[in-house]
């Protein structure tokens, strides 16, 4: 299998005012396409932080993060922009939708930023809806949706462009658990049906497990 994602003695550290905090210390791992990898740890052990490296999101103080055989550290600003929006699709707590928009305008504003013609993506979108169970909700906005029906648009808005790697930050920490088990359900259906390979970062272990490997942080260190 190719690798995806290869992080090579990683550290990031964070000024705290004049005090220098090490949040991570020589990390060293690979994720292989088609896994579907959780990384998990209490809180402050550093996850969050790691997957923001992995999607190009911040840099490491020390080390490297190549995703697709690209080292991020030496893409310019432009072309890490277009990778982000490209090849990796993003996952977040709080579903980040555009309240005045409707389900399927969300959904297809990752193309819009991207300068693509979304009347070419209208059988994707109806292939993605159906997917994630939203067919009959693709005029409603937001407010008109629970709070898992909000988190699967955010799950269709990271498939439409069909990235290489989906990266979800405590993509059920606002969800409650049966609402979050539907929606671990959905991204380990979309790992085995599509082959995408997903990264999620999750402090609770019956979320891990719907992972095909859990990778442990502790103060920062691999466990």
């Amino acid at each position: 299998m190719s690798v995806v994602v290869d992080v090579k003695d990683v550290c990031k550290n964070f000024m705290l005012g004049k005090e220098e905090v090490k949040v991570l210390k020589n990390l060293d791992f690979q994720i292989e396409k088609g896994e579907f990898v959780s990384l998990m740890g209490p809180s402050g052990s550093g996850k969050s932080t790691l997957l923001y490296l992995i999607g190009g999101l911040d840099d490491p103080s020390t080390g490297l993060v190549t995703v697709n055989g690209k080292e991020l550290k030496l893409m310019k600003d432009k072309e890490e922009s277009i990778m982000r929006r490209r090849e990796i699709g993003f996952v977040f707590q709080f579903y980040n939708l555009i309240p005045n928009l409707s389900l399927e305008e969300n959904v297809m504003l990752p193309l819009l930023l991207d300068g693509k013609k979304p009347k070419k993506y209208k059988e994707r979108l109806d292939e993605i809806l159906e997917l994630v169970g939203l067919s009959d909700r693709r005029k409603h906005t937001p407010r008109e949706l629970s709070g898992g029906q909000q988190q699967r648009v955010a799950i269709a808005r990271a498939l439409i462009g069909e990235p290489d790697l989906i990266l979800a930050d405590e993509p059920i920490g606002n969800l409650d658990s049966v609402t979050g088990t539907e929606i671990m359900e959905l991204f380990q259906k979309i790992n085995k049906e599509t082959g995408k390979t997903i990264v999620q970062v999750t402090h609770s272990e019956s979320a891990a497990q719907y992972g095909t490997r859990i990778i442990r942080l502790k103060d920062g260190r691999l466990v």
